[in-house]
């Protein structure tokens, strides 16, 4: 059976999207809205997806690394890529958050939309549900990037992350000022339910 694509439009950008990669919607749309990239800064796309942020990161930066668990995400970015003209500017990697990347690289702008929605853990889930399924408390993806994102900062460097109330949001902001980073939230969005989006920045002092 042919796998169903679904389309959309964001500013002058065109991206199609598989039935087996995330179709973005507030929270990466929050993301994408206060995006500042600089022409210099070396930009990695944690989680890519569809390669929204990378596309965008790509207008401007010519070094952008775009990662993701999924296979369908990778190929699907790298098609959205080639759609918008600027598949040089991105490299795509297939792999789990960090562990890609020797001990040494570093990035001067990381971008996560982490996977925030607290989940019965089961054996298996499917390519899909890994871009929501943060585990029973919503933590388990953003704790394991937490731990290795300071390791893989220039000097400079800077992170952008996306989370929401129900992962615990103090629980990353405690964390990241033990780590001595500066830490704002610079953007927010109510959802229904009372849930809350943010969108966390973090700079090395």
């Amino acid at each position: 059976m042919q796998s169903r694509n679904r389309e959309f439009i964001f500013h002058d950008f065109k991206f199609i999207v598989n039935e087996n990669v995330y179709l973005p919607a507030e929270d990466s749309f929050l993301l994408a809205e206060k995006l500042d990239v600089k022409k210099d800064e070396r930009v990695l796309d944690m989680g890519t997806g569809c390669g929204l942020l990378s596309i965008l990161s790509a207008k401007t930066s010519k070094n952008v690394v775009a990662v993701d668990i999924n296979p369908y995400a990778i190929r699907c970015a790298k098609k959205n890529a080639k759609l918008n003209n600027v598949v040089h500017n991105i490299s795509f990697i297939q792999g789990d958050l960090f562990a890609p990347f020797k001990e040494k690289e570093y990035f001067d702008l990381i971008l996560f939309n982490a996977p925030y929605l607290p989940e019965k853990e089961q054996s298996s889930i499917s390519w899909i549900e890994r871009s929501w399924a943060g585990g029973l408390n919503g933590r388990k993806v953003i704790d394991s990037f937490l731990l290795r994102v300071g390791d893989h900062l220039s000097k400079k460097g800077r992170f952008f992350l996306i989370q929401s109330t129900l992962s615990n949001i103090n629980t990353t902001l405690l964390r990241l000022n033990e780590e001595q980073l500066t830490v704002k939230i610079i953007a927010e969005k109510k959802l229904p339910f009372f849930e809350k989006l943010v969108l966390i920045e973090a700079k090395l002092n």
